[in-house]
């Protein structure tokens, strides 16, 4: 007998599941409800159309009903909200149009996504030029306002991935930004001496910066700040976060966890028989630390509609988790993460090591190479890699894919100097940067270096440590730590006189290669060194702090 599904909620979860299913049960019924008057758009796309990358707002609509009916043969229901679940009858009650109606399934699929978080600011229900941006009716009301009342200051409320992206879209379209961020730094979920340098390119595009401070009311003409700042713009952008849209679960009596997100097991299955839920307002486990999380992202999202529709197809497949990978770019730089930072790492007081490297993204001599960062977090005794961030002009995406592969795939620091990526001067380099992130963690957990990070330097100085910088003249008087010691990395094994073995040394570069390299001479002739992780260039981009 045919099996009767309905799912509520459609875009990346709701419809993944929806087309995944008819795949596998041509006979069955499928009926898929969205609130909304949209089943299947592009949300990743529209801080574009704000800015104009994306000139047709047509575009922002991935399938029409009417295709995904033609195609697919799905039953599709816009402008059609669920109210209510009867786990007891199997029904479902629905409002559209005015009017409510009844109907049975074998099994309920939700995907309600995420809501934007909205604050309890005082005077924000009041203000007229406040927006959200989580579907096309809210990119609608931004583009309303601005062909209107043509704006020629915004505020943007949160740093995170959408924040960041309408800050850039706003500013293409000639309007000025300032930036409030209540976390210490932009980007939260990355390092901050990773997120310094998305600063410095805000800055450089005239972004006016806040941070470590939040909003705390909203009055006729101006924005007042909780440190007394006052603040005016003529339109304000809420992207403080999202938080699953789970109230129709919690009404059924569904077992919700973690911020109100659904509860499901490695099924997809809720605490009630027969409903299954996917997307961003479900728990997830991290993958790397087995911890309950959060992840509002369109490719999880899809993998688990997909899944879920296996499961009930009675294919054997597992909800596996997640590890959170994720992109953005800011103007002119691109920053990917994956996995876990370095504060989870240490709030978790996980076993672990940290390395920072810069590379070109393909051979240096061949035309337009740009320099990326990369870090690594990684267990220095098992080798299991905990995380990475990457920053630069060109290439991150390349690095971080290949660092999310190795992760899902329970590589190791070992491994990644065995990968062999595709290689010609345009492309990469013989060494790809993996390659050499996996050489630098190695040492590491081999024993062949001892790094210290940034913000270990001031307490291992005020242990009587001697700071040995092996940069040349000419880039010290650029700038240089105050009290320590300069011989140049070519010159050090002439001058290894001018040391004491009796004296423990921490010795720093540009970057850190160079560094390393003095550590070897140094350690080869008896000396107690710790070489500084990404050097005096990683250190004067996130504090002034002991330089001079």
């Amino acid at each position: 007998m045919a099996k009767k599904y309905l799912i509520v909620g459609g875009v990346a979860g709701g419809m993944s599941a929806a087309t995944r299913l008819r795949r596998l049960q041509e006979d069955a019924e499928i009926i898929v409800f969205e609130k909304g008057p949209h089943v299947s758009f592009a949300n990743c796309g529209l801080p574009y159309y704000v800015g104009g990358a994306i000139e047709n707002r047509d575009d922002l609509i991935v399938q029409s009903a009417q295709a995904l009916k033609a195609r697919f043969n799905l039953d599709i229901r816009e402008n059609a909200e669920v109210v209510k679940i009867n786990a007891d009858n199997k029904t479902i009650s629905v409002s559209s149009d005015g009017k409510i109606y009844v109907e049975r399934y074998d099994a309920l699929i939700l995907s309600p996504g995420a809501k934007s978080i909205v604050p309890p600011i005082v005077g924000l229900s009041e203000a007229k030029n406040v927006f959200t941006l989580r579907n096309i009716p809210d990119v609608d009301q931004i583009m309303a306002h601005i062909e209107k009342h043509h704006p020629q200051s915004a505020l943007v409320i949160g740093a995170g991935f959408i924040g960041l992206e309408m800050v850039e879209n706003l500013k293409k379209r000639g309007i000025e930004v300032t930036l409030v961020e209540k976390a210490t730094h932009v980007l939260p979920m990355i390092d901050i001496e990773m997120a310094v340098q998305v600063q410095r390119e805000l800055a450089k595009n005239s972004v006016s910066i806040l941070t470590g401070v939040s909003v705390s009311k909203f009055t006729t003409d101006n924005i007042i700040l909780e440190d007394g700042s006052i603040l005016s713009a003529d339109m304000v952008i809420l992207s403080v976060g999202v938080q699953p849209e789970s109230a129709l679960a919690q009404a059924v009596g569904i077992e919700l966890g973690l911020r109100g997100g659904i509860l499901v097991n490695e099924n997809y299955e809720t605490s009630i028989k027969d409903i299954y839920a996917v997307g961003d307002a479900i728990i997830v486990k991290n993958q790397i630390t087995e911890q309950d999380t959060l992840i509002s992202l369109a490719s999880p999202a899809n993998r688990q509609g997909r899944q879920v529709a296996d499961v009930l197809s009675g294919l054997q497949v597992k909800n596996r988790g997640s590890i959170g990978t994720a992109i953005v770019r800011v103007f002119d730089l691109i920053i990917g993460t994956t996995g876990i930072s370095e504060r989870y790492a240490q709030e978790l007081k996980l076993n672990h090591k940290v390395v920072h490297i810069t590379a070109n993204d393909h051979a240096s001599y061949y035309p337009n190479a740009t320099p990326i960062l990369l870090k690594l977090i990684f267990n220095p005794e098992s080798g299991t890699i905990y995380g990475a961030q990457a920053i630069g002009q060109k290439g991150v995406d390349k690095r971080i894919d290949i660092l999310a592969t190795a992760i899902k795939g329970n590589l190791t620091i070992f491994d990644l100097p065995e990968l062999e990526m595709t290689y010609a001067p345009p492309f990469g380099s013989a060494k790809d940067p993996i390659n050499m992130l996996g050489y630098a963690a190695m040492n590491i957990s081999l024993g062949l270096s001892e790094n210290i990070q940034w913000h270990e330097l001031a307490n291992e100085l005020a242990k009587g440590k001697q700071l040995l910088d092996v940069r040349n003249p000419s880039e010290i008087k650029l700038g240089a730590f105050k009290n320590s010691i300069n011989i140049p990395l070519n010159e050090l094994r002439n001058h290894l006189d001018k040391l004491d073995k009796n004296q423990a040394y921490i010795v720093s570069c540009q970057s850190g290669l160079r560094s390393y390299n003095a550590e070897r001479i140094l350690k080869g002739n008896g000396f107690q060194v710790q070489n500084l992780d990404g050097a005096y260039g990683l250190y004067s981009s996130v504090t002034d702090e002991g330089l001079k």
